[in-house]
């Protein structure tokens, strides 16, 4: 009797690892789940498989494609897959934060992994009680800007899809796009970074046949391809160092020692955030004098610009070059 109740344990668990590794986008066969569940410690038989894949289908919501064979495997569109963990409200809120924050940053095919997380979050947080606190977490925070909002602009998802495919696994990218003039052209690149500014999505890359670096934004790409052919990593390349050097209109490629005079109750805050861990600070009575060593940017000449007759004295001394980047 004991050895009937050990056997039916491992069949149910044999039948655990196989809905796991069935796919919710794409077939897969009978073959491929046997290698999957033995290089998973599991020493049954292709027949085995097959014998459970069979019961498997009469009682999962799985499509059998029986068109041709080996059969094809996958859960019905819509459906979820398997999911036997239950998120906490802690994780379940850390997720729901993740994709508010970072989604547009990770690559398509990442997302598309995540996408039962994230739904299994959004029912934990909806399974709550109203009235609970971890409930209400995410409507009590908040990040908002410190400069005039702007709509991010329409990506179109195929488009990124096959950006980050291709950057993901540093293949060449056959590309439709617009340029800044409207002029539509097409090019194989070479994809080197993604690069979020404010609201907007840029693509770092190499025109094939180029030695340096461009720049392209993606909602200018009308069509994107992912090419399997892969290219040679530039040497030497750094994405920050490349920003660093002031390719986004950011760095003029030099550190500095900032001085100015502002009015005390608008510098309070650079008391309570300094500009860098070298600042100083002299109480002028109702000015503060604020001192610091900084990277010359064109954000940091916007930034004293937008406080008008509030920020006097300003003065700007070189002290070298910039700094190689860092973390």
């Amino acid at each position: 009797m004991a050895g009937e109740a050990r056997s039916a344990l491992e069949g149910a668990i044999l039948i655990v690892e196989l809905l796991r590794h069935i796919p919710r986008r794409g077939f897969t066969t009978s073959r491929h789940l046997h290698e999957q569940v033995k290089a998973a410690g599991f020493d049954v038989s292709l027949r085995t498989v097959q014998r459970h894949l069979d019961a498997i289908c009469g009682c999962f919501p799985i499509e059998c494609d029986t068109r041709s064979k080996p059969y094809g495997y996958r859960w019905l569109a819509g459906n979820q897959g398997l999911h036997l963990p239950l998120l906490t409200p802690a994780e379940a809120l850390l997720l729901r934060l993740a994709k508010r924050e970072i989604s547009e940053l990770l690559p398509a095919r990442t997302l598309v992994s995540l996408a039962p997380l994230f739904d299994a979050s959004q029912r934990e947080l909806e399974a709550i009680t109203p009235h609970q606190a971890d409930r209400r977490w995410l409507d009590k925070v908040l990040r908002i800007p410190d400069s005039q909002p702007l709509l991010a602009p329409r990506i179109a998802p195929e488009v990124f899809e096959a950006v980050s495919e291709a950057l993901y696994h540093e293949r060449k990218l056959h590309i439709h796009y617009r340029n800044a003039r409207g002029k539509r052209k097409q090019a194989t690149v070479w994809p080197l970074g993604v690069v979020q500014q404010g609201v907007r999505l840029y693509l770092v890359c190499r025109f094939e046949g180029y030695d340096n670096e461009r720049i392209l934004a993606l909602p200018r790409l009308v069509q994107a391809q992912a090419s399997n052919e892969a290219f040679p990593w530039p040497k030497g390349f750094d994405l920050k160092r490349y920003c660093m050097e002031g390719h986004f209109g950011i760095s003029r490629g030099r550190q500095v020692r900032l001085r100015f005079v502002i009015d005390k109750a608008c510098g309070q805050h650079l008391v309570e955030s300094p500009l860098a861990t070298d600042q100083r600070v002299e109480d002028l009575g109702e000015r503060l004098q604020i001192e610091a060593t900084v990277v010359e940017t064109e954000l940091l000449h916007r930034w004293l610009r937008s406080w008008g007759d509030q920020v006097t004295d300003v003065a700007l001394e070189p002290t070298g070059s910039l700094p190689a980047p860092t973390g």
